[in-house]
């Protein structure tokens, strides 16, 4: 099996892209791509048995339907309902929501912070991947699934935080020695030291290695309720065993 991992951004330059085989020895990290441009990326899901992205693969449906309203002219909003509250409803997911009561981690807003500017690229990657005949099931259970590192970094036990930018490079060397103890099976080959010095690359790796715990339905997948939201808005797969099941 080979698992891809994708560490979205707005443009090329803070994008990653990692590979990883998977066979009865162990899991070794056959490529890693940074500054990854839009062919790259389509390829490198194309060729793989399953994809984890760090990104949005939707908005809410509250907030379509309140730019949609609100271009009509048809917005009617009680003002007992304005405030905080309110606006986090338009703001988040259900999946948002879900990640947070299950991790404590609030993934970033697709409909009110900077990350709409990602979810857009990855839109565009969605089609052009729906174009060439891939299944695009944005509740994971296709070629893609949307994955949040932080979130899988903490189920598993691990540092998810303090660990970005080149202010916190310690703190990512030490993500990275927890992550090899704890996952002995990994080899990250030439990449390690890669990996030790760029946050893109260790939050790629984290991605391919939460698509490999999609391909093993280890992860949450959304209820019968709350499918066809999530269909739509899609939907976050955070894992549900240890690191270690990964590689038996």
């Amino acid at each position: 099996m080979i698992t891809c991992g994708v560490d979205l951004a707005a443009e090329a330059v803070r994008t990653a892209v990692a590979w990883i085989s998977w066979s009865p020895e162990g899991a070794r990290v056959t490529r890693i791509e940074t500054q990854a441009d839009d062919q790259l990326i389509v390829e490198a899901i194309t060729d793989a048995d399953k994809s984890g992205i760090d990104c949005p693969l939707g908005w809410p449906e509250t907030f379509l339907e309140f730019v949609a309203k609100h271009r009509e002219n048809r917005l009617d909003v009680p003002l007992s309902t304005m405030g905080r509250v309110w606006r986090r409803d338009l703001a988040y997911r259900r999946t948002d929501l879900i990640v947070h009561e299950l991790t404590g981690r609030q993934p970033l807003s697709v409909a009110a912070d900077r990350i709409a500017h990602v979810a857009m690229r990855c839109a565009g990657l969605m089609a052009e991947l729906a174009r060439r005949g891939q299944n695009v099931d944005r509740t994971g259970q296709g070629a893609i699934v949307e994955v949040y590192p932080a979130a899988s970094l903490k189920q598993w036990g691990l540092s998810w935080k303090s660990y970005k930018r080149s202010a916190n490079l310690p703190n990512l060397t030490l993500l990275v020695d927890a992550l090899q103890t704890a996952a002995p099976w990994l080899d990250l080959g030439p990449y390690e030291d890669l990996c030790r010095r760029s946050d893109d690359a260790t939050d790629a790796v984290v991605a391919a290695l939460t698509a490999r715990a999609a391909a093993l339905h280890l992860v949450t997948v959304p209820t019968p309720d709350q499918a066809v939201l999530a269909r739509a808005e899609g939907w976050i797969a955070v894992p549900t065993t240890s690191i270690g099941k990964l590689h038996a």
